[in-house]
């Protein structure tokens, strides 16, 4: 456990939360112009509080995940191989089916492709057999006109994404991700964790929702409703083992504060940490261009999307640095950032889950919460 005195206000604060059980256990780590200058843990790693969280406790971090499948896509539009803006078909020649000829990768890293979720009936079974689930979403029409507009694609982004990786390389997701960019970079993050891992990984509190939820507008025939239920995933779903063994690119990677900043510290330093170069300045630069702006459909929020990370906008992300920064949250609470400019990157990864809405807008805030904010602004103080 390291920080510099700087820090000292964010490591008392997680040690508030604990002790007043706001967290059970949680990690927080900064990277800046290179350095780890804040990598701290606390609180408890098993359900019952008599296991610390440790150096190498790992946790599920949801849609963080995301943001890992989104890198492995700009290594190959780094390499070449792919080019956001040629249609998805170029690469998956059964994903032009039912309309989607014209989707590009683009689309898909921008949550802009149409095909949000599975057309019912689909249930969680379905999604963890990637293969099947994945031909599914070839086939199936987009459900608004792709392009024009974003619709989070909550569940199956790592299928979309992933199947266009596998198609160029030939390796599955989790396979290509671990030999391109974790091991490179000694990063202990999974996508497929190994079973030798298990006893590290901490189980996750699932969360409640909010009492201000407003759930107008949320019909059978929205596009939100059917992408939460196409399919319905309960929180419980992460602490099983199936969940630690799969490879779905939008959601089961397991790791932990210092292996997210580790990665994403990519983004933050011009493509290119501790001497591993996996992006070109250029690439990161176009990923961090704002693709499609206005309200998501499933979020039901102001949101700005680039390649694969969400972009600065005060209504939504009164916390967020309004400068070069792109960055993601995972359900429940985790939280990256990179901010480009100052060369800083952010993580924070907890094991109880919560949920709050946007204040005064009734939808469930699609990054972060009181937590984050409060460790964020801390953080800000002593950058």
């Amino acid at each position: 456990m390291s920080h510099e005195t700087r820090f000292d206000p964010v490591v008392d604060l997680l040690e508030q939360h604990v002790g007043e059980g706001v967290e059970r256990g949680a990690s927080l780590c900064v990277v800046q112009d290179g350095e780890v200058v804040l990598d701290v843990w606390r609180g408890s790693s098993d359900l019952e509080g008599a296991v610390p969280w440790d150096r190498d406790t790992l946790v599920p971090v949801w849609s963080i995940t995301k943001t890992m499948t989104a890198l492995c896509a700009l290594v190959l539009v780094d390499r070449g191989l792919v080019d956001v803006e040629a249609p998805v078909a170029t690469y998956w020649p059964e994903f032009a089916a039912a309309g989607k000829e014209s989707v590009t990768v683009a689309h898909l890293l921008s949550h802009a492709s149409g095909v949000s979720g599975w057309d019912q009936p689909v249930s969680a079974d379905d999604i963890f057999d990637v293969e099947r689930s994945t031909a599914r979403l070839a086939a199936q029409a987009p459900w608004w006109e792709p392009g024009t507009a974003s619709g989070y694609h909550l569940l199956n982004q790592g299928h979309l994404v992933g199947e266009v990786v596998r198609r160029v390389t030939g390796d599955s997701l989790g396979t290509f991700f671990a030999r391109e960019i974790a091991e490179p970079l000694g990063a202990d993050f999974h996508l497929g964790l190994a079973p030798e891992h298990d006893a590290r990984v901490s189980p996750l509190t699932s969360p409640r929702l909010p009492d201000d939820l407003d759930q107008t507008g949320l019909t059978p025939e929205s596009v939100a409703l059917r992408t939460m239920t196409g399919p319905f995933l309960s929180a419980r779903e992460a602490n099983t083992e199936r969940w630690r063994r799969a490879e779905l690119g939008a959601l089961t990677g397991i790791g932990n504060a210092r292996s997210v900043a580790r990665v994403q510290s990519v983004m933050s330093h011009g493509g290119e940490v501790d001497g591993v170069r996996l992006l070109s300045p250029d690439t990161v630069d176009r990923a961090i261009e704002s693709r499609v702006e206005g309200t998501d459909l499933v979020h039901r929020a102001p949101v700005r999307y680039g390649l694969g990370w969400a972009l600065p906008l005060p209504a939504t992300y009164p916390f967020v640095p309004q400068e070069r920064v792109c960055f993601w949250g995972g359900f429940g609470g985790s939280v990256v950032i990179n901010d480009l400019d100052r060369r800083v990157t952010i993580a924070y990864t907890p094991n109880r889950l919560v949920l709050e809405t946007i204040p005064g807008q009734g939808v469930i805030r699609p990054v972060g919460d009181a937590r984050a904010t409060g460790y964020l602004a801390a953080i800000e103080q002593a950058l």
